[in-house]
């Protein structure tokens, strides 16, 4: 197989990573993927770094299997606590995924921005450093307790989502930030329900686009991509419930359901 007709490769804890999988098929349409919802181990936010390190290692070596030519950890927590030893340890790009600080920082007025994001993003290293750089600025932390877990139920629009959104966001908005960052690839599913709450003066910015044309520019560096014209072919795996992943795809794309 010629390597630039290979697949990129995606994983996150579940179906969250699928809004940045959507990101990189509208920019790279003829590029073939396949993506893999580790929903069985979700939410990744509460784990250990080592316990995220060792699924990361299990996810990347599954789509090494299937020829991958490229990972993009769709996943805020994978990145945060395993990109550094996924890159030492495997002769492959990654491409990562962070919480957009930089453009946030780049655009508040009032020099307050919220940061919506799992316990093990907020509480990494790599998160830690980054915010390190922005001193000028106020961030103001959120877990987002549940909130992963209850997307995966499928209760995108429910009212228990909202209850828990009103609680984290209505002290940002009081602490008068102007930018809310997304820190992690399932809340964008949730910026219908967010919008609600938040006054419209408030940018809602999350990481898809910007990891759609890093990974772009990294197939570029490395003469990876793909300029067949063969129709692209999309695979989706999940370790649990198939119905949950179908549901959040396109209506053209179906699930599988596998065991890795």
């Amino acid at each position: 197989m010629h390597n630039s007709i290979k697949p990129i490769g995606l994983f996150d804890s579940g179906l969250g990573g699928t809004s940045i999988w959507k990101e990189i098929n509208i920019l790279l349409p003829s590029e073939n993927t396949i993506y893999l919802s580790d929903s069985k181990n979700a939410p990744y936010g509460q784990k250990t770094k080592e316990e995220i390190l060792e699924l990361s290692i299990k996810n990347t070596e599954y789509l090494l299997e299937q020829n991958c030519k490229i990972i993009v950890i769709a996943c805020n927590t994978a990145t945060t606590n395993a990109i550094k030893e996924l890159r030492e340890k495997y002769n492959i790009p990654f491409i990562g995924i962070e919480p957009a600080i930089k453009p946030a920082a780049l655009q508040t007025q009032t020099k307050t921005i919220g940061i919506l994001a799992t316990k093990g993003t907020l509480n990494s290293e790599l998160f830690h450093n980054t915010v390190l750089n922005y001193e000028d600025i106020t961030i103001i932390e959120q877990v987002g307790y549940n909130l992963v877990q209850l997307i995966e139920e499928g209760k995108i629009g429910s009212k228990e989502i909202d209850d828990l959104l009103e609680e984290y966001l209505n002290p940002m908005i009081q602490a008068n930030i102007d930018c809310l960052v997304l820190g992690c690839s399932h809340y964008p599913y949730l910026i219908p329900q967010i919008k609600k709450i938040l006054p419209e003066s408030v940018k809602i910015i999350d990481s898809g686009l910007a990891v759609a044309r890093q990974t772009k520019a990294v197939l570029e560096k490395h003469n990876l991509l793909n300029n067949s014209n063969t129709p692209a072919k999309n695979i989706f795996y999940t370790n649990s419930s198939p119905e949950v992943l179908s549901n959040i795809l396109d209506k053209e794309y179906i699930a599988e359901k596998k065991d890795f």
